[in-house]
């Protein structure tokens, strides 16, 4: 008699709900992923109600399919993302853009704030920990190109907080363990980023923790790529400023 984990099935499904959902930024249907667990779209269903009861995930008033919470993408990153490896021609594209000479520090982080922008397709944050109300940021306008941002209200609302620096830059340069953080929603502690997750990983100077990058995106990114390319650009630029 076969054996079902239902435990196991529950987490490959919201595993498959949350990568479609990131890559489609549509609500996602039991009919959508049946065939992938060979299952009815009606056992489909009752573990969406499962995962709906367990908060990991909801119903858009607009859809009867299923989108992820704060709570499910935070499940996600913390047990279901294997992280992938960079390919070999993206190593290359980073060092290559990090590796530009560039006879100011400013202009450094800068460029490197364009380089996470450019590699990841959202926003490129870099801060410099003495310079406390200062940061370097690009790519503002592909964060507003996401279909979570179309809300005009929305809009400027998150562009008052990137504007009022001091307040981003506290969420920045908050201690952290690890080489990467992630905060995901109300995580962030801004009713202006709930749909929007921050990741931030640190670089050093001669040796010396000097800054912080990030990126911000909606919490729709692709979690398992990002977190090993903003260790990776952590790396690099820690590597260009033994120069300085």
């Amino acid at each position: 008699m076969r054996t079902v984990d239902y435990s196991s099935r529950r987490k490959s499904v919201l595993s498959s709900a949350i990568n479609r959902y990131i890559k489609n930024a549509l609500p996602v249907a039991s009919e959508d992923i049946a065939q992938e667990f060979d299952l009815s779209s009606a056992t489909i269903r009752n573990i969406f109600s499962e995962l709906d009861d367990s908060g990991y995930l909801k119903h858009p008033y607009t859809s009867g399919g299923r989108i992820p919470t704060g709570k499910g993408y935070r499940y996600y990153v913390d047990f279901l993302t294997q992280q992938i490896e960079l390919m070999d021609d993206e190593k290359q594209r980073i060092l290559k853009d990090c590796r530009k000479k560039m006879r100011r520090l400013e202009d450094a982080l800068e460029n490197t704030s364009e380089v996470i922008s450019e590699i990841t397709h959202f926003a490129g944050i870099v801060s410099f920990l003495e310079w406390q109300e200062k940061m370097f940021y690009k790519g503002i306008s592909r964060i507003l190109d996401q279909p979570e941002f179309r809300d005009v209200d929305k809009i400027r609302l998150l562009v008052g907080l990137i504007e009022d620096k001091k307040r981003l830059l506290d969420i920045i340069n908050r201690d952290f363990s690890g080489k990467v953080k992630v905060y995901i929603g109300s995580e962030l502690g801004f009713p202006e980023m709930e749909n929007c997750s921050l990741v931030v990983s640190s670089f050093k100077m001669k040796d010396q923790p000097s800054g912080r990058l990030a990126v911000l995106g909606p919490m729709r990114m692709e979690y398992n790529h990002i977190i090993p390319t903003m260790e990776y650009i952590s790396e690099v630029l820690s590597q260009v400023l033994e120069d300085f």
